[in-house]
């Protein structure tokens, strides 16, 4: 766009029109037979050949706001627009986020809104953050301060310099970037300053759960590593999905403290004993006891759920932990294999099995089952035998992070999905909730029964389940066809009716004395009259 600013440029341009149209008309004009143009200026006539060379039309004469003139020159071929190039840099970033690298390694998952809708404690951390998720925030600042004070500790008592820490982090930290969903946007030395802050402020607190505080040279009256209240808070955060940090790290760091980097699994059972009170079992077994659950289930030496090394993080420690097990049961197909080869898993076929209430009435008992393993659950000759479950105030907390862990993990079973929709489809109200107590299956800190119900219910809202991928499927067939015969159902209800109290007992044997009594005196009249003496 060419402006024009005085009076001479303007009366030269309009020179030019005029020259234009008197070409359009048909007019012979050469610039040689022109009178005028022989005094042009030479930048007026340069001018002329440049809008000569244009297309009628092409120029416009357009008014500014400071009432000057303006000249708009469109372009016939105008350059690659804005839109365009973003959409390039859009397919170029899903080029590379397609990359099969980006994917192999994907461990610690961000919270899918669909599961965090309603739950955003369950998930998001309080007091303490780990990794680069939730890292930075103002409200979970004033913890770094003692991360910096756990890492001074560290350095002060193995007298190492911060350098080989650093430097042994930033070997691997390709591969710790690629166990976090998405990019991360901080820089490589920011993400090694993070990594070696946090990994040591958690071996400090596993090795001071483990070994105590005091032995590590932290003060008894320690706001924060010392077994105060405020570790339990710290232990539900750092349990939590996106708070997670690659076991293959820490690992690492604590082989350098304790001078053996190659070791391995160390950091796995201190894992354990930290967040042992967020376990939702705390059944004591006797050692007769042990010995015959571990006969039952065919063999005689204890499972040891880390004796692969290969855990990724410390919820899925805890996760491993949590299902150790011997031999399990196979799925049930309850499905032709045929029809539905590797289907998307149906919203309305995740009713498992009838609530406690309806399976009393068809005559099927409840009682408590004698081991540690909360889903390890039985079901023979009618009875349902259910291992006894605590429920505490983290325990929404705990199970909602297994269940999304297990919902985005591929390489992931769905056992504590199982179990937890298995327990929801026997808990309908509170009621059930009160007989399951009853029977000592279930122990629970909350305000009531009806908290409870509503826990279950609400844990797996949203969780899509794969009823036939489940361990339990087989379990719930045979209790659907127990509940499914009619005369499990009328036996249980002459039972509830007649054998409920010892009065409704003697009634019904006082009963039948009476009518055995009225046959036999029917019985003696009938035959005197037949047969007299």
């Amino acid at each position: 766009m060419v402006a024009v600013f005085n009076k001479e440029l303007l009366s030269w341009y309009l020179i030019t029109v005029k020259l234009r149209e008197a070409v359009a008309s048909g007019v012979a004009t050469t610039p040689n037979s022109t009178p005028s143009s022989a005094g042009f200026p030479e930048r007026s006539q340069q001018l002329l050949q440049k809008q000569q060379q244009k297309p009628l039309g092409s120029l416009q004469i357009v008014m500014r706001n400071d009432g000057k003139n303006c000249e708009e020159d469109r372009e016939d071929n105008p350059p690659e627009s804005e839109w365009v190039i973003s959409i390039k840099e859009k397919l170029d970033q899903a080029r590379q986020d397609d990359a099969a690298s980006s994917w192999a390694k994907l461990c610690i998952y961000r919270i899918p809104h669909y599961l965090k809708e309603g739950h955003d404690k369950a998930f998001v951390p309080q007091i303490v953050s780990l990794g680069p998720y939730h890292h930075g925030k103002r409200r979970l600042r004033q913890m770094d301060r003692h991360k910096w004070r756990a890492l001074h500790q560290i350095l002060t008592r193995t007298n190492h310099d911060i350098m080989l820490y650093l430097d042994a982090v930033k070997e691997v930290e390709e591969r710790a970037r690629n166990c976090y969903e998405g990019s991360i946007t901080l820089s490589s030395n920011e993400f090694v300053e993070m990594m070696v802050l946090d990994c040591c402020f958690v071996l400090e607190l596993f090795r001071g759960a483990a070994e105590g505080f005091k032995q590590l040279g932290y003060p008894r009256n320690d706001p924060i590593f010392a077994m105060r209240g405020s570790m339990h808070s710290i232990q539900r955060d750092m349990i939590m999905l996106e708070n997670q940090l690659p076991l293959f790290i820490l690992d690492r760091l604590l082989g350098i403290q304790l001078g053996n980097p190659d070791q391995k699994g160390v950091v796995a059972k201190l894992t354990l004993q930290f967040f042992d009170p967020l376990m939702p079992t705390d059944e004591p077994l006797t050692k007769s006891d042990m010995n015959k659950l571990q006969l039952s289930l065919g063999y005689a030496t204890t499972f040891d759920p880390l004796s692969d090394q290969g855990g990724l993080h410390c919820l899925d420690v805890f996760r491993r932990s949590l299902l150790r097990r011997g031999l399990q049961p196979e799925p049930r197909i309850w499905i032709k294999r045929w029809s539905h080869g590797n289907r998307v898993a149906d919203k309305r076929r995740q009713q498992l099995i009838h609530c406690v209430t309806e399976l009393r009435e068809a005559g099927i008992k409840f009682k408590k089952r004698k081991t540690d393993r909360f889903w390890d659950i039985k079901f023979k000759n009618g009875i349902l035998k259910i291992p006894r479950l605590l429920i505490h105030d983290g325990t929404k907390s705990l199970f909602l992070n297994l269940i999304s862990f297990e919902q985005c993990h591929l390489d992931c079973s769905n056992d504590i999905t199982s179990y937890v929709v298995f327990m929801d489809n026997l808990i309908n109200s509170h009621q059930d909730v009160g007989y399951l107590h009853y029977c000592g299956i279930i122990e629970h800190w909350l305000g009531s029964d009806a908290e409870v119900a509503d826990l279950f219910n609400r844990l797996c809202q949203e969780v899509v389940f794969d009823i036939n991928n489940s361990y339990l499927s087989r379990l719930s067939e045979d209790v659907n066809r127990y509940y499914n015969h009619r005369w499990n159902a009328w036996r249980a209800s002459l039972k509830h009716k007649y054998f409920g109290n010892p009065w409704a007992i003697i009634s019904l044997i006082a009963a039948v004395v009476l009518l055995l009594l009225t046959f036999a005196q029917t019985f003696y009249g009938v035959y005197g009259y037949y047969n007299p003496r």
